[in-house]
């Protein structure tokens, strides 16, 4: 696998071959594997992946719950909080339970309430893998939204690639070669002979030219 020394390099020539635009771009890791067969290999990857730098952009955190882990969360500054009251709304619209999908990165919710969220949202927030994820009822819940707000989430859809974006164009080389690193940890230790199944590394910023590096 590659070293920090060499992920640095890799996004500097990334960086290098991108055009100045008038609006920040993020920059992005492409993953190619090998040696697996996506018809016979589960790769259904779907990781929260915590970065050392996070990016400009804040993750947006939905709760569902009540009591005191509900009243902490809007505390916390969670960017929803749904009481459980208000789940059949969501339930009997497929559009406002999928525009709620689309608005939030990431769920967390009350353990005793995921068999109903199950049944009401199920179908708009698991194929986009965001099914919540459960809180117990004595979780730090305000250290768990800090948390999550530093998280991107890295998936692949049975298919030879991983993609995510790891990160802003005006983080330094190596502050963007750390983050892709727990990126790549994360990914290779889901596969089946870890950093032996990837084949390419490749950085780039929204619309520059990838920078490519096979892994050896």
């Amino acid at each position: 696998m590659l070293s920090s020394q060499q992920l640095s390099e890799l996004v500097k020539k990334g960086k290098e071959q991108s055009k100045e635009r008038k609006f920040p771009q993020s920059v992005e890791l492409v993953l190619k594997l090998k040696d697996l067969d996506p018809k016979k290999t589960d790769l259904n990857i779907n990781e929260i992946v915590y970065l050392p730098h996070p990016t400009s952009k804040q993750a947006r955190v939905c709760y569902i719950g009540t009591g005191d882990l509900a009243v902490r969360a809007k505390n916390a500054n969670a960017d929803l909080v749904i009481d459980p009251s208000q789940l059949e709304n969501y339930g009997g619209s497929k559009r406002d339970a999928k525009k709620l999908a689309r608005s939030y990165d990431f769920f967390l919710a009350e353990t005793a309430l995921m068999p109903r969220i199950g049944k009401v949202l199920g179908q708009a927030l698991g194929p986009k893998g965001k099914i919540p994820t459960p809180v117990p009822p004595n979780a730090p819940i305000e250290s768990l939204i800090q948390r999550m707000r530093t998280a991107i989430r890295v998936r692949s859809r049975s298919s030879l690639g991983v993609m995510a974006k790891v990160g802003d164009a005006q983080l330094t080389e190596a502050h963007l070669a750390e983050n892709i690193l727990v990126v790549v940890q994360s990914v290779t230790k889901k596969l089946p002979n870890g950093d032996k199944n990837v084949k390419t590394i490749m950085v780039k910023t929204t619309m520059g030219k990838p920078a490519k590096q096979a892994v050896e």
